[in-house]
C-alpha cells in the first residue's frame, strides 16, 4: 500500500528564480477551466487563508513569492494542475496554520482564483478537485508573458553575498569549514559526511521545506557545492547557477552557447575566486565566482581527428590538487580514455595519463594481441579523490563494450586478455601524472559490471594495524579495500547481490569467475546483478563516527543470451533482458546496505519497494539521508537503520545530497526531476520488474526539475 502523504507547511510555493522546465507541447495540452462561482469563492478563501503571506494582490512578500505574472509563469508553465494543487495543499492556511486542513473544494477554489488572477478567463466546466482529474490539465503560457531562457549571463548586480565571498584556498579545500560543502563528497577524500549536527536524530522529524527553486529539464547528475552561503549548481543545458543558499535566489547564471547536443555532467569545482566547469563542446571554463564571467577557457585536445570529437565527453567536475585541475574523459573512440591535469590558474594542460595501456608501457600485452587502434573503453566518469599527504589522486576506470575480441585468450606466451587499465583503481602522482600503482578489481569484464565509481580514503584498523585505505564498491556490490600508498590488497566485503564471482582470494583479492556465467555461443545464463548494477552512479557515504560505509543497492538481474544474437550493448552480441533477483521476490527491489569496516562484515539493512536514486549523506547528527524514486527523501538512524523521517517529493530525486549551514541554520538539499543514466535505468527496470511480479505501483508525480531544500524552521 502506498504510504500516506506527508504535508509540511510551505511558505515558498514558488521561488525567486530565472529558469524553468518547459514542456514543449504545453500549448497543445488541455488548459484548466473553472467557473465564475469557483473563482469568486476562491478569492474569499485566498484572502482568509493565504493573503497574510502572499499579499492581497498575490504579489508576494519576503520569503512568500509572487503567485502572479512572470514568477508564476516561470514556475508552472507546462506543469500539470495536480502538481500545482499538490503544493497549494502544502501551504499553511491561516488562521489554523495546519497544511492540508482545508476541504478539497476549497483548495480547488483557491486554485481557480490564482488562475483567474493570472489572466485565464472563467467560464465553462468547473475545475475538478481530485488529483487524477487535475493531472490531465496543463498550466498554459500566461497572456503577455515572454521569457528569455537563453541569456548567457545574468549580472550579479549589487549582491552583498557575492561581494563578501572570500577567496577559497587549497588548505580550505583539503579541510573545509563544517558549514561548507566544497566538493562532490564535501571533502577531497570523498566521504559524503558532514560534521554538522544541528539536525539530529531527536529533531529530524521537524524538518520542513525551506525553499524550492525550479530548474530547466534535461539530462544531468547534479552535484551542488556550497561556499559561504552561495550554492553553485551545474544544470541543463550547460548552465551554471550561483544561488543564495538560504532562499534559492539566483545571483548569476552562465550558459554555454552554441551547444547542439548537451551531455550530462556531475558538477563543478571551486578554487580561489573561480568556478571550474566542464562543457559539452569539450572545454573546461573557469568562471568568476562573483560574476559568472569567464576567466580562462581551455579547449580539450583529443589527439584525434575532428570527425571523432563526438566520441569524447567530459562527465565529471575537475578535482583540485594544489595548483592542478585534474579531470577524466569518457571516450567511445579507439585508443580509449585519458586523465589530464590543467594548470588551475591558466587552464594549460600540464600532464596526461592514458587509461588504456600503450605499446612500450606496463600492461601493453594485456589486450589479447590487439593493436592500439582496436583497444577501446577505459572511460573515466567520476571525479577523483586526493590524498594530500601522499600527493596521490585516485581514479576508477571503466571497462570496454568491445568485449568480443577479449572473450577467448589467444594463448600466445606473454599475452593475456586482462585489458589494463579497465576496472582498475589507478593512483597517480598529482604533480606529474605518473602511475604510482594500479589494482585491477576484475579483469576482462564481459558483463559491463564496472568498478568505475568513487574511491574513498579512510584510516582504518586492519589486522590490528592502522592503515590508510582507499576503497570502492563496484556494480556487483562488492567492496574492495586497498592500501592507499602501495595498492596492496587488504580485504573485500560482498553484499550478496551477485552470482558471477564464486570466490575472492584473501591474499590478493583475485576473483574466481563462475564458468557458467562466461558468454558462449551455446547457452545463456542468469546474471546478477543486471548491467544497471547493484550499485551505480550515486555515491556511497562513509561515516568516520560509526566506521560504517553506506551503499545504495538495487536488486535486479538479467538474462544473458548466447553470443552472436545481435545484442547491442556488448560486441559479443549477447542479448540482455531484465530478470527478477531471487532476493527481491518479496517486491523489495531497493536496499540501503551498511558495511562494517571494522569487522569487514555486512551491517544493518533497510529494504524498500523502490530503488535509491540519490547519493547518500551521513552527518554527525547520527543521520543517514537518501532519496528514491518513490519519490521521497528519507532520514535514517545511521547506527540502527531505523527510518526517522520521510517527505514526499513531486519528482524523482537525482543528485548527490548535500548539507550546509548559513547564519547558524543547517540545510539539507536535493535536486529532483532531472534525468540521467541511473534514473532512466532504474525507473524503466523497476517498472518492468514490478509488472512482472504484479506489484501495483503509482507513477511518481511529475513536478519538474527543481532544488528542494529543508531546514528545521
Amino acid at each position: 500500500m502506498r504510504r500516506k502523504r506527508i504535508f509540511w507547511p510551505m511558505v515558498l510555493l514558488l521561488t525567486q528564480w530565472q529558469s524553468i522546465s518547459l514542456a514543449q507541447s504545453a500549448e497543445e495540452e488541455r488548459a484548466p477551466s473553472f467557473s465564475e462561482a469557483q473563482s469568486a469563492a476562491g478569492k474569499v478563501a485566498y484572502r482568509k487563508h493565504c493573503a497574510s503571506c502572499h499579499r492581497a494582490k498575490l504579489e508576494g512578500f519576503q520569503l512568500a513569492p509572487a503567485l502572479v505574472e512572470k514568477r508564476f509563469d516561470q514556475s508552472w508553465r507546462g506543469k500539470s494542475a495536480d502538481i500545482l494543487q499538490f503544493h497549494i495543499r502544502r501551504m499553511p492556511p491561516e488562521p489554523a496554520g495546519e497544511p492540508g486542513s482545508l476541504s478539497d473544494e476549497t483548495y480547488a477554489n483557491i486554485l481557480a482564483y490564482i488562475l483567474l488572477s493570472n489572466g485565464l478567463e472563467a467560464g465553462g466546466d468547473a475545475l475538478p478537485s481530485d488529483s487524477s482529474a487535475l493531472a490531465d490539465l496543463t498550466i498554459p503560457r500566461l497572456p503577455g508573458v515572454e521569457l528569455d531562457l537563453g541569456a548567457p549571463v545574468v549580472a550579479a548586480g549589487e549582491s552583498q553575498l557575492l561581494k563578501d565571498l572570500p577567496t577559497l584556498t587549497s588548505e580550505e579545500l583539503r579541510d573545509p569549514t563544517p558549514e561548507d560543502w566544497l566538493h562532490w563528497g564535501r571533502t577531497l577524500d570523498g566521504h559524503s559526511y558532514s560534521p554538522l549536527k544541528q539536525i539530529n536524530r531527536g529533531n529530524v522529524k521537524d524538518l520542513k521545506l525551506a525553499w524550492r527553486a525550479p530548474l530547466r529539464f534535461g539530462s544531468n547528475t547534479p552535484a551542488p557545492v556550497v561556499h559561504r552561503g552561495v550554492m553553485f549548481l551545474h544544470t541543463p543545458p550547460d548552465t551554471v547557477l550561483a544561488m543564495d543558499a538560504t532562499d534559492g535566489r539566483v545571483l548569476w547564471r552562465y550558459q554555454r552557447k552554441g551547444i547542439d547536443q548537451p551531455t550530462k555532467k556531475r558538477g563543478v569545482a571551486l578554487y580561489g575566486d573561480m568556478v571550474l566547469v566542464p562543457t559539452s563542446d569539450l572545454h573546461v571554463v573557469a568562471l568568476s565566482a562573483k560574476t559568472g564571467k569567464p576567466i580562462w577557457d581551455h579547449t580539450l585536445d583529443t589527439r584525434a581527428p575532428d570527425t571523432m570529437r563526438r566520441g569524447f565527453h567530459l562527465r565529471s567536475a575537475p578535482l583540485i590538487a594544489k595548483d592542478k585541475a585534474i579531470i577524466g574523459v569518457t571516450v567511445y573512440a579507439p585508443k580509449g580514455g585519458f586523465i589530464l591535469a590543467l594548470d588551475v590558474n591558466s587552464g594549460k594542460e600540464v600532464w596526461r595519463f592514458n587509461t588504456i595501456a600503450r605499446p612500450g608501457e606496463p600492461g601493453e600485452n594485456s589486450w589479447n594481441g590487439l593493436p592500439l587502434e582496436r583497444r577501446k573503453g577505459g572511460s573515466v566518469w567520476h571525479q577523483a579523490t586526493y590524498d594530500a599527504e601522499l600527493n596521490l589522486v585516485y581514479f576508477g576506470i571503466a571497462p570496454t563494450y568491445d568485449t568480443e575480441p577479449l572473450l577467448i585468450p589467444i594463448e600466445k606466451e606473454g599475452i593475456n586478455n586482462d585489458a589494463l587499465y579497465t576496472n582498475c583503481t589507478v593512483a597517480l602522482d598529482a604533480d606529474t601524472g605518473e602511475l604510482i600503482w594500479h589494482y585491477q578489481h576484475m579483469a576482462n569484464d564481459q558483463w559491463d559490471l564496472d568498478w568505475v565509481f568513487e574511491r574513498q580514503i579512510a584510516s582504518l584498523s586492519v589486522d590490528g594495524e592502522l592503515r590508510k585505505v582507499v576503497m570502492n564498491v563496484g556494480k556487483m556490490g562488492i567492496l574492495d579495500a586497498l592500501d592507499a600508498a602501495t595498492g596492496e590488497y587488504l580485504f573485500s566485503v560482498d553484499s550478496g547481490t551477485q552470482n558471477v564471482i564464486t570466490a575472492i582470494d584473501p591474499e590478493t583479492g583475485a576473483k574466481t569467475i563462475d564458468p557458467e556465467k562466461v558468454p558462449n555461443s551455446k547457452r545463456g545464463s542468469l546474471i546478477c546483478p543486471s548491467a544497471v548494477g547493484a550499485r551505480s552512479w550515486p555515491p556511497t557515504s562513509y561515516s568516520p563516527r560509526t566506521k560504517l560505509l553506506y551503499v545504495p543497492i538495487t536488486e535486479a538481474c538479467l538474462n544473458m543470451g548466447p553470443t552472436g544474437q545481435g545484442g547491442r550493448l556488448l560486441s559479443t552480441g549477447v542479448d540482455l533482458s531484465l530478470a527478477t533477483h531471487p532476493d527481491a521476490s518479496d517486491g523489495m527491489v531497493g536496499r540501503l546496505q551498511a558495511i562494517d569496516l571494522v569487522s569487514h562484515e555486512l551491517g544493518w539493512t533497510h529494504d524498500q519497494l523502490t530503488p535509491l536514486s540519490t547519493g547518500l549523506l551521513t552527518t554527525a547528527g547520527g543521520l543517514l539521508f537518501s532519496g528514491d524514486i518513490d519519490p521521497s527523501l528519507k532520514a535514517f538512524d545511521d547506527e540502527s537503520g531505523e527510518l526517522l523521517w520521510q517527505v514526499e517529493l513531486d519528482d524523482a530525486p537525482s543528485s548527490t545530497l548535500v548539507t550546509y549551514s548559513v547564519d547558524d541554520k543547517q540545510y539539507i538539499a536535493v535536486v529532483v526531476g532531472l534525468t540521467n543514466n541511473h534514473i532512466r535505468d532504474i525507473t524503466s527496470s523497476y517498472l518492468k520488474w514490478s509488472k512482472s511480479i504484479d506489484t501495483p505501483r503509482d507513477a511518481p508525480p511529475k513536478g519538474g526539475a527543481a532544488v528542494w531544500t529543508f531546514s528545521l524552521e
